[in-house]
């Protein structure tokens, strides 16, 4: 395939020339020539699926080692974009958002789910949108005021992006945690840089997942600190029920 041209894929497809383009950008490529640029890459990669850094002749307290430093290191590249991030902008906008929709589709609806778990507790109105129709259904429906969180490691999900374009038109603010240089970064309002070096389509989320849920962290004390005593006083309140029920559970048990 690599060494074939165009002519020779389509008679050995049996389909036309123009077939064989078309596929190319249906599946989001250029054309022909980054077909074969991509599987040239995909050849040299590591036949392992456990971790970029790991080997299957590694022990386990030095694979250990490895995801360590790899997870330090992502951490530490991230420390150095922090203060070129939009948290203020980004935290005035949702303090006082109607409602907050955190977008993630695969891996990334874990960390979706985790920021909405932490959010809502500082008093502001917070749900996701896990799938494809949820995302597109969300978006149609959503008003001004509205605030939509849009989180994907390489940016690229078709359908969060028309997700996220639907809701900008209906006047929604959008925000990403995203690779910035992706398609799901031109059509937000606000970027928060996140690409660790890890290849999502090979290895199951680790870094990646990482730098996500760590700069989720900080926008939430972000905006917590934009709402002010309400949000601390929410904090409080939410700490309060959780110690409430653990107490009534032990007094009845």
């Amino acid at each position: 395939m690599i060494n074939a041209s165009v002519q020779v894929v389509a008679k050995a497809a049996e389909v036309s020339e123009p077939t064989v383009i078309r596929f190319c950008r249906r599946i989001g490529l250029e054309g022909f020539k980054q077909l074969k640029t991509g599987l040239i890459a995909a050849l040299q990669r590591s036949e392992s699926y456990l971790h970029h850094d790991v080997v299957s002749s590694d022990s386990a307290s030095s694979a250990a080692s490895k995801i360590l430093e790899s997870s330090i290191e992502t951490l530490v590249d991230l420390r150095q974009q922090i203060s070129r991030m939009p948290f203020a902008a980004a935290a005035g906008k949702m303090k006082t958002a109607r409602q907050i929709t955190f977008v993630g589709l695969g891996a990334s609806g874990h960390v979706a789910s985790d920021a909405c778990h932490k959010f809502f507790r500082l008093g502001i109105p917070c749900t996701t949108a896990l799938d494809t129709p949820g995302v597109l259904q969300q978006a149609s429906v959503c008003q001004p005021g509205d605030v939509f969180v849009a989180i994907s490691h390489t940016g690229r999900w078709p359908e969060m992006i028309r997700g996220m374009r639907l809701a900008r038109a209906r006047g929604a603010e959008t925000i990403a945690v995203t690779d910035a240089d992706s398609p799901l970064a031109e059509v937000v309002g606000l970027i928060f840089p996140s690409h660790a070096d890890e290849d999502t389509s090979v290895y199951t989320p680790m870094s990646s997942r990482l730098a996500q849920l760590t700069l989720l962290d900080a926008l939430q004390v972000s905006v917590a600190l934009a709402v002010g005593p309400k949000a601390e006083n929410n904090l409080r309140s939410t700490k309060a029920a959780l110690v409430q029920e653990r107490y009534e559970t032990g007094a009845n048990s």
